[in-house]
């Protein structure tokens, strides 16, 4: 039997020693975001025979990702497996990415039905794309910065501190107060999950900028790092009187990420329209689909997540 147990800031350093070193770039993975969620999927995790085990709980259904680590990975997916059947649930992968269905496939031939829905698809780009904004693709996006430039010459560009933490809440609750967070359950739950990351910063190894506009907060934005060549942005918010803020943070932090990550992960849409046009607008390199793998005897209805 699997011992889990609930993730804290304080298993930063053991879950990362398994993710860092994954050729997985997908936002799921984010030790921030798997400890800054844990209130809406109660996840949890477990090292087993050289893997990193993850499980949560999704629309109340018990679901796992894919084992993280080197070793005997069918072994290690019966294990999971039986956790599931022990737990009278059946049995279901989220957030697997085509290599990884190929990978089920060779060990589990026809055992797996595999879901893909694009809403949950990350989006990945080049960090020097988005840091430069170079060639003719990307014009409409240097003219917003150098508007705001002009518009704003004093702007100051300066790192998320613990000193500055205050003011990202402000501007979050003014984002939030005009966006009628408390209403929607998705926004409330981003919200929880955006404080919650906020006051664990440099516990959760997070690391950000904020944007700075005629003497007040105009924007801010943090991420960290997924594995050695991604790093993932997790949250962006903007003050949408100040015209361009959302181009300028945007632009500033990907030249402030360290030139060793080759990607950006600005992770899903969730199948909200205006949220899938700018993503798009930035030129992806890849997005990353995404699936759901359940046994072929065990289907249940689709995740939302």
């Amino acid at each position: 039997m699997i011992e889990f147990k609930d993730i804290t800031p304080q298993d930063k350093e053991l879950i990362t020693s398994f993710t860092r070193h994954s050729h997985r770039r997908n936002c799921d993975l984010s030790f921030s975001n798997l400890c800054s969620w844990r209130f809406l999927y109660h996840t949890q995790f477990a090292i087993s025979d050289g893997y990193l085990l993850l499980r949560f709980w999704a629309e109340g259904k018990l679901v796992y990702m894919m084992p993280i680590g080197q070793g005997d990975l069918g072994k290690v997916l019966e294990v999971l497996i039986q956790d599931a059947h022990q737990e009278k649930a059946p049995f279901c992968l989220l957030g697997i990415c085509t290599d990884m269905c190929a990978d089920l496939e060779t060990l589990m031939p026809g055992r797996f039905l595999f879901t893909a829905d694009r809403d949950y698809a990350d989006y990945l780009y080049l960090r020097t794309d988005l840091a430069t904004l170079a060639g003719k693709k990307f014009q409409p996006k240097r003219n917003h910065v150098n508007k705001f430039k002009r518009m704003y010459p004093d702007y100051e560009y300066t790192a998320i501190t613990p000193d500055r933490i205050r003011e990202c809440l402000e501007l979050e609750a003014e984002w939030c107060k005009a966006n009628n967070c408390d209403q929607h359950e998705g926004t409330g739950n981003e919200r929880r999950a955006l404080v919650y990351a906020l006051h664990h910063f440099e516990e959760l190894g997070l690391t950000g900028g904020i944007l700075h506009a005629d003497g007040r907060i105009a924007a801010f934005t943090f991420g960290m790092p997924i594995n050695q060549d991604t790093f993932g942005v997790h949250v962006e918010k903007a003050d949408t009187r100040i015209e361009g803020a959302y181009a300028m943070i945007n632009f500033e932090f990907a030249n402030h990420i360290p030139e060793q990550y080759t990607y950006i992960n600005r992770e899903e849409d969730l199948g909200i329209e205006g949220l899938r046009k700018a993503k798009l607008s930035y030129q992806p390199a890849i997005i990353l689909e995404k699936y759901t793998a359940c046994l072929y005897d065990e289907p249940i209805e689709p995740i939302k997540w």
